[in-house]
């Protein structure tokens, strides 16, 4: 059995990552409503791509009804961004008529977007790896369920959202206004007026968008979407908190014709004693 504060450190780490996003979508999503108040460590490069552990004898997840088929693909292997990347921070960024197109076609995606199921790989601040299953249905609806042994999952009902740890049987609360979230389950969203997009980049890969959220309270995050080039469809996210850490989630498997079970996205008020993070 791990020490007590191995498990709270763990959970910490992958709450962060849960959070962001993301979200994604994702999820997690480590946004200005999600901030640590104990800044993590930085990991050292070696730890990338390692394992996250927790004891033999955490519970297994019990998947929820209508979960996504048996997983078809190989998971992808995530696209580590540059921690020592230098992302403009101005509100003024000037972009050229290419960089306004590529934002538009990725705009114009996120909004086609009525469902989307699959399977998700996920790189913690500390370079951990989880995986699941996620369930989006739009608009504000979102679930992510991690594999076991992980004992989170997180939900949003279209107003709320709520992290939930299985294994304490609790549950943080928080508004789905204040996550990165609600760019992903909007109905219809346009980057360029909707959001403070401060980066533009396109390769013969993936067209990124980095977007820019400041609050006075808890500082400056950051979510970059990277959107496939060839076949147009969302790959990535990493979000950026406060702090300075990544939390990268790279999706596949991706599904957006099955309609989710609508039990999916209901939030237990009862079962789980709720924490509220305003």
């Amino acid at each position: 059995m791990r020490p007590a504060t191995h498990h709270a450190a763990n959970r910490l780490v992958l709450r962060a990552g849960v959070t962001a996003l993301a979200a994604a979508f994702a999820a997690g999503l480590v946004t200005s409503a999600f901030a640590q108040t104990v800044p993590l460590p930085r990991p050292a490069p070696k730890a990338r791509g390692g394992s996250f552990e927790m004891s033999a004898s955490d519970p297994q997840v019990v998947r929820p009804p209508g979960a996504v088929a048996p997983k078809a693909a190989a998971p992808p292997t995530p696209v580590i961004p540059d921690p020592r990347r230098n992302v403009p921070a101005s509100i003024f960024a000037t972009f050229d008529a290419n960089q306004k197109q590529q934002a538009s076609k990725v705009s114009a995606y996120l909004s086609s977007l009525s469902t989307l199921t699959g399977n998700f790989v996920q790189i913690g601040p500390d370079g951990s790896r989880t995986t699941g299953d996620f369930y989006i249905q739009k608009p504000g609806k979102v679930r992510f369920e991690y594999d076991a042994p992980t004992t989170i999952a997180m939900i949003a009902d279209g107003q709320s959202l709520a992290v939930r740890d299985n294994k304490l049987a609790t549950q943080d609360i928080y508004p789905l206004s204040q996550t990165p979230l609600r760019y992903l389950l909007s109905d219809r969203i346009d980057l360029m007026r909707d959001t403070n997009v401060v980066a533009v980049t396109g390769d013969d890969l993936y067209t990124s968008v980095t977007i820019e959220e400041k609050n006075a309270l808890v500082g400056t995050s950051r979510l970059m979407l990277m959107i496939g080039t060839k076949d147009g469809q969302l790959k990535q996210w990493t979000v950026t908190d406060p702090q300075g850490y990544d939390t990268t989630v790279a999706i596949y498997n991706l599904d957006t014709v099955k309609k989710p079970d609508p039990g999916l996205f209901k939030i237990d008020f009862t079962k789980y004693p709720s924490g509220n993070a305003n």
